[in-house]
């Protein structure tokens, strides 16, 4: 009997652990990096704001939900910054207002990514 009670429960928490549903992982700076990969040309000379670099700046906001999913992307943002020649910040600040996104920080490479918050 008490082995039948030990199988029942086992089989409960298997039921638990393979119908939860999985944790989502921080965001990672190649996800950031290739969302914004179509704005490049736009941070680096103006102009008009290319279509997909639009599309790019809203699946960034929306897969950043989480106060850590935000201080990851905002400090990916930062380290690409230093790596595009021609980077210029205020091209790269206006992205979201230009694309009709409200996002909690502006992107820069002096903007604080550890106060962000949800």
């Amino acid at each position: 009997m008490a082995s039948l009670k030990l199988a029942c429960m086992v089989a409960v928490v298997c039921m638990i652990v393979v119908c939860a549903p999985m944790a989502h992982a921080a965001i990672t700076c190649g996800q950031v990096v290739n969302l914004l990969r179509p704005c490049i040309n736009y941070i680096k000379s103006g102009g008009p704001v290319p279509g997909p670099c639009c599309n790019g700046v809203r699946t960034l906001k929306s897969a950043s939900k989480t106060t850590s999913d935000r201080q990851a992307a905002c400090n990916c943002l930062k380290a690409a910054a230093s790596t595009i020649s021609g980077y210029n910040n205020g091209y790269a600040a206006s992205l979201p207002t230009k694309c009709g996104v409200n996002i909690p920080y502006t992107i820069s490479p002096n903007t604080n990514c550890a106060n962000i918050k949800v």
